[in-house]
């Protein structure tokens, strides 16, 4: 029997679509995802969206000089709520980088339904956590994806 990888989702354009279901586990008592949950979703968007691009954390990890990413600002908006059993999918578009940082929007949405919505603005670090330019590798990775003109809030 072949092992079965997860999936890392797809892009359709610019935009990164990662499939996601609601478990149990992601409820409160009511069966409403519980909102910190949201941030769990958003961030598997991201990462997978560098993962299909290309870019893997391990390898950012492994070179000369290491880098990570640290949110510096997240502005989250929450429209209708997500429940047990739904089957929903995180869209990510990686906006545009201006030096270290990196700007994203994010959407989760249920069928034609948008129940949150994220802008985010992601900085690239070094290890001791001080603004890092951002290695040729993740800049050639994400160019196709990148909007020409800087974006910000």
């Amino acid at each position: 029997m072949s092992e079965i990888a997860p999936s890392a989702g797809q892009f359709e354009g610019r935009v990164h679509i990662l499939p996601v279901r609601i478990y149990y586990e992601d409820t409160d008592f009511t069966g409403v995802v519980y909102h910190a949950n949201y941030l769990r979703y958003f961030e598997r968007g991201r990462s997978d969206f560098l993962r299909l691009a290309g870019v893997h954390h391990t390898a950012l990890l492994e070179q000369p000089e290491p880098l990570g990413f640290a949110v510096n600002r997240l502005e989250l908006v929450f429209e209708k709520p997500a429940r047990i059993d739904d089957a929903l999918t995180v869209r990510t578009t990686f906006e545009t980088m201006k030096g270290p940082r990196i700007f994203i929007s994010q959407a989760l949405r249920r069928g034609g339904e948008t129940l949150a919505t994220a802008r985010l603005e992601v900085c690239c670090i070094s290890l001791t956590g001080r603004p890092k330019k951002p290695p040729s590798l993740l800049l050639e990775r994400l160019k196709p994806f990148l909007e020409p003109s800087p974006s910000s809030f």
